[in-house]
């Protein structure tokens, strides 16, 4: 006697598996390309970049498996840094004036687009802590709550909130 229960679906929460190192590797590619096509065009970073910052940040957090999150928590901070700095490095008008030097160019640039750090940093930080809590509640935000709504298979085993449920209404009955 076999049981056809059908799977789970994962929730949005558990569905991320690229690897730490992929999702860095593509996150710096993403960021280069559009500071230096922004730089390039507009000869400054401004809002598409940290539009895009913000976006990608949130991308990372949903995209990477769970034993890779402390590469995504601390990704935001270190690459605009990066990208800020490759900036100060090799065109220092589009983060600063033209009288600063590497340094002063490099703060400056990190100052004028730290509403996008700070925004994609705590969507990052968010979004990780989120996806911890509902890898420890099988996929639900909420410890017990139900992560879809359609019912497990009647031939199935129960689940633990289900047994717990169980288990608590027969000592209210008993």
């Amino acid at each position: 006697m076999s049981s056809t229960r059908t799977a789970r679906r994962r929730t949005l929460w558990e569905e991320g598996r690229h690897p730490g190192r992929l999702i860095r590797t593509v996150t710096a590619a993403v960021l280069l390309v559009v500071a230096l096509v922004e730089a390039t065009a507009l000869d400054s970073l401004g809002w598409i970049f940290d539009l895009t910052f913000v976006a990608v940040c949130v991308a990372a957090a949903l995209l990477v498996r769970p034993r890779d999150f402390f590469v995504v928590g601390v990704l935001p901070p270190l690459s605009m840094l990066v990208i800020v700095a490759v900036l100060a490095a090799f065109d220092r008008t589009a983060v600063a004036d033209p009288g600063d030097g590497f340094a002063q160019a490099t703060v400056s640039g990190l100052a004028h687009h730290a509403g996008a750090l700070v925004v994609g940093y705590i969507l990052t930080l968010g979004l990780l802590a989120l996806r911890q809590v509902a890898l420890k509640n099988a996929g639900a935000i909420r410890h017990g709550a139900r992560p879809h709504a359609h019912a497990p298979a009647a031939d199935g085993p129960a689940t633990v909130p289900q047994q717990r449920r169980a288990s608590e209404s027969a000592r209210r009955v008993g």
